[in-house]
């Protein structure tokens, strides 16, 4: 062989080496860029909504870290990508591969999806936490929503909402009749059982129909979300506790096709960042709302004011009404109730003994 056909041949051999390595090359990065999830997370909450909105962002900048940076949830803020209102529908028809919103929007076709959100005198965030996680809660949240072709995950509750925002002081429910209140989920049921005209907006719309007087009051959200919206400056009552939404809690829903792509792996990281999610949530609403509570009165003359008692319990049988008649139309409420009421009752004496009253002083009397 001639030295000129030799190098040909180390030549084409050499080739043919480098466009094996190359297409190897190739093929390991398609099989990485397949590894990779890139999916939009519409909210129903805008990010700037402290204790309230925040908790997607936050998990999803967590999914990030664990996954270093292979699966990304890309935040879209309220009707960028999808109406607040609308993100159920758009996860559950493929639309997006997933969404983050509060549970309960969607009762209409799913009437048990508001239990899960909130649910009038119902369990309090670490109650509702610990029925999700060793209570049955997530098993039933999963059968639920399967027939939708949606895989929820429990992502972030926080401590209770106020019961509203009005222009006088509520001392008895035949105040509410005829109202034009805004609220949302099994609460605005139970408004509307008492009298109550309600209608359902999303937050940054209220403090306009306030304004205007296209509604006499409203509920939205814990105290630090009310400030930032303005409510103190159109209503001066500040109506305390929040019977209907004890917690308020947040899921990410997944579109069952992309969750069912994903390897054990995967799904466990987002499973993970969305369990301290709720730990997280849960920490950050109740450090936050003593100060913002003290500000609405001492700086902004809002009367902090406690529903009376036979108020309290003229809404409680209301809600009973309320899930009676829901149990009857919808097996899934039914057994979904049942076992909130049946985990609230086990937990009611510990709750009760196990922890100091509420009204007890915080530090002993020297006198």
């Amino acid at each position: 062989m001639h030295f000129a056909q030799g190098l040909r041949v180390a030549s084409a051999g050499a080739l043919g080496a480098l466009v094996a390595l190359t297409g190897a090359v190739s093929l390991a990065t398609d099989a990485d860029a397949q590894d990779r999830v890139r999916w939009p997370m519409p909210m129903s909450f805008s990010s700037t909504l402290t204790a309230l909105g925040d908790t997607a962002p936050w998990v999803a900048e967590q999914v990030d870290k664990m996954s270093g940076g292979t699966i990304r949830l890309e935040v879209f803020e309220p009707g960028k990508l999808v109406p607040p209102l609308e993100i159920f529908d758009a996860v559950s028809e493929g639309k997006v591969e997933s969404g983050y919103a509060w549970m309960g929007y969607e009762q209409g076709k799913v009437p048990a999806s508001a239990l899960f959100g909130a649910r009038p005198f119902g369990l309090e965030p670490d109650q509702y936490a610990a029925w999700m996680y060793f209570g049955g809660g997530d098993e039933l949240l999963k059968e639920v929503y399967a027939p939708y072709n949606v895989y929820p995950i429990f992502c972030g509750t926080i401590a209770p909402e106020a019961a509203g925002w009005f222009t006088f002081e509520i001392e008895n429910l035949d105040q509410v009749k005829g109202l034009k209140f805004r609220a949302a989920g099994l609460g605005g049921k139970v408004m509307e059982k008492v009298g109550a005209s309600v209608t359902v907006l999303p937050g940054g719309e209220l403090y306009q129909a306030l304004e205007k007087g296209v509604l006499d009051g409203t509920e939205f959200s814990l105290p630090t979300v009310d400030e930032q919206l303005g409510f103190y400056k159109v209503a001066k009552y500040y109506h305390l506790p929040g019977w209907h939404q004890p917690s308020t809690s947040q899921f990410l829903y997944v579109n069952m096709d992309a969750w069912n792509s994903l390897d054990e792996q995967q799904q466990a990281i987002i499973n993970t960042a969305c369990y301290a999610g709720v730990a997280h949530a849960i920490a950050k609403a109740e450090a936050l709302q003593g100060a913002v509570l003290n500000r609405f009165q001492e700086e902004h003359g809002v009367t902090a004011v406690r529903l009376p008692d036979e108020v309290l319990q003229a809404l409680q049988a209301a809600s009973a009404e309320v899930f009676a008649e829901e149990s009857a139309n919808d097996e899934m409420f039914k057994k979904v109730y049942e076992s909130q009421l049946a985990f609230q009752k086990e937990n009611k004496g510990w709750h009760e003994l196990g922890y100091l009253p509420r009204d007890w002083p915080v530090e002993a009397s020297t006198q």
